[in-house]
């Protein structure tokens, strides 16, 4: 049984978030800070961002699969 979350490249998750309100705040080596004043979330900029980091960014952001899958 796979898995709902996808694999994607960090431009993309990060599209999805500004668009629920995040916005860049600091980059640490190759991980970016982004917060939409309430929740902050470390989205590493690698080529690909696995599912399970995918899963524990939207759990960290406390947002849904699904509304997040709607912003891509």
């Amino acid at each position: 049984m796979g898995s709902k979350y996808p694999v994607l490249p960090p431009s993309k998750v990060i599209k999805a978030l500004e668009k629920l309100g995040f916005s860049y705040v600091s980059q640490k080596g190759s991980h970016m800070k982004y917060s939409d004043g309430k929740y902050t979330v470390i989205i590493p900029n690698h080529s690909e961002v696995a599912k399970g980091t995918l899963k524990s960014i939207l759990a960290m952001a406390h947002i849904d699969l699904d509304d997040f899958l709607q912003m891509l």
